[in-house]
């Protein structure tokens, strides 16, 4: 059986909840990413071109900071990776966290929530990002996500 790591980004909430119970249905370790400069509302109004989530999505080299380290990255096989989906793909700060580490030989499982979008270009950004590993294409949850559906989702990983 393999070491999993549940690392997640919630702006609202709603990841984090989904990313607590996957930890929990399938006996993984748990990383929040918290971003050095928290989001406020303003932030994070998508609507504001000029917000930071908005100026951070529309340049591809953006890596806001995050303030503290997964411990021991090498001691897991498979890396579950939670987000919200910003402008059809992984906000800015999952690249930072993509990057920060080596993913050889590992594998990677994008998982987002949204309203209705899809994982866009976050699964083939994140491969370009983790050299080495198996990217797999994750699946969009629904904020109501069961955690028996995100376990028998999960399963197929381990």
């Amino acid at each position: 059986m393999s070491k999993k790591l549940v690392a997640y980004f919630s702006a609202s909430g709603i990841t984090k909840s989904a990313a607590e119970k996957l930890a929990g249905e399938i006996g993984a370790d748990l990383f929040e990413i918290v971003p050095e400069r928290p989001y406020s509302k303003a932030d994070l109004n998508w609507q504001d071109s000029r917000s930071r989530s908005s100026v951070e999505m529309k340049d591809r080299n953006a890596r806001p900071g995050i303030s503290s380290k997964v411990g021991d990255m090498a001691q897991y096989d498979v890396v579950f990776v939670g987000f919200p989906i910003w402008w059809y793909r992984e906000p800015s700060i999952i690249d930072t966290f993509m990057e920060a580490y080596d993913y050889s030989g590992k594998t990677v499982v994008p998982f987002a929530t949204s309203g209705g979008s899809g994982l866009g270009e976050a699964p083939a950004n994140m491969a370009k990002l983790a050299a080495g590993a198996k990217v797999e294409n994750g699946k969009r949850f629904a904020a109501s996500v069961s955690s028996q559906e995100l376990k028998t989702w999960a399963e197929q990983y381990q």
